[in-house]
């Protein structure tokens, strides 16, 4: 899909049960996609005695807002909002609950697994994935998202913080076990895009959230169409971030900035 200023238009998908479908049609990735199911009473049910422990998510949604962390032990039931533990004796009383925050709008039921933590915080990795000038889908970066403390999601703009992806994992696998991993995520954000770009034409870039199991096997947690490529000024090498630009600004996601108007600006500060 062409236009005036790039190579294509970024197109947004919103839906995350859209998403998680088209994930499910490519067998290279199917076997590494959290199951999801769409929230209802049954539903939640069945994937609680089939998991233990999963999570309530809006269908469309940003920020890590609204998600729900559910489990059931020992005979109890409770979820997690933000900080806020809740726990109840019957199923019914927590899926009454529960139904207050979802407030009818449309949730997904996604397999929970135990991220591997750092400093006794969860962490994930973002995996950003962009066409690039040649029109080929390419890894372009990677930065680790560790939860705030005591917190279900990883966001940054729920209190995580960005940090190198390294730093995160060395405390988890070799220098050459980690090298290996950092592959493997690379060829996971090319192939998501493929699909991606597939199922919905016009996708230029991925947002891919990857989670990291004690058994080191990673999953795909979300898929955002729309990703922030700001987040990646927050790592030490710059030239990262300098790449996502030049390639988001390429495919017309970025507006450029003149030449003039910069150093107008840089005059200015």
């Amino acid at each position: 899909m062409k236009r005036k200023g790039g190579y294509c238009l970024p197109r947004h998908v919103g839906s995350k049960w859209s998403k998680t479908k088209a994930l499910l049609e490519d067998n290279r990735l199917r076997q590494i996609v959290l199951k999801t199911v769409k929230f209802n009473r049954p539903q939640l049910y069945n994937m609680l005695n089939e998991f233990g422990m999963v999570y309530v998510k809006p269908d469309i949604g940003t920020h890590g807002q609204g998600v729900m962390r559910v489990e059931k032990a020992d005979g109890q039931f409770r979820f997690q909002l933000g900080r806020h533990v809740r726990s109840y004796a019957s199923y019914d009383l927590m899926l009454r609950a529960i139904r207050k925050k979802t407030k009818g709008r449309r949730y997904l039921v996604q397999r929970g697994v135990h991220l591997l933590t750092h400093q006794g915080r969860r962490f994930d990795v973002r995996v950003m994935v962009q066409m690039n000038p040649r029109q080929r889908w390419e890894t372009t970066g990677m930065i680790g998202r560790l939860a705030a403390p005591h917190k279900i999601v990883t966001n940054y703009h729920d209190g995580g913080t960005p940090l190198p992806v390294p730093r995160l994992l060395k405390g988890h696998f070799s220098e050459a076990g980690m090298a290996q991993h950092i592959r493997t995520l690379e060829k996971i954000g090319v192939n998501t895009g493929k699909v991606m770009r597939t199922r919905f034409p016009g996708v230029c870039e991925v947002g891919l959230d990857v989670g990291i199991d004690s058994t080191l096997k990673p999953w795909i947690i979300e898929v955002n169409t729309r990703p922030d490529p700001f987040i990646f000024r927050r790592l030490p090498d710059q030239a990262v971030f300098r790449k996502i630009k030049r390639y988001a600004q390429a495919y017309g996601r970025l507006r450029r900035v003149p030449q003039k108007a910069r150093l107008i600006k840089r005059r200015i500060r």
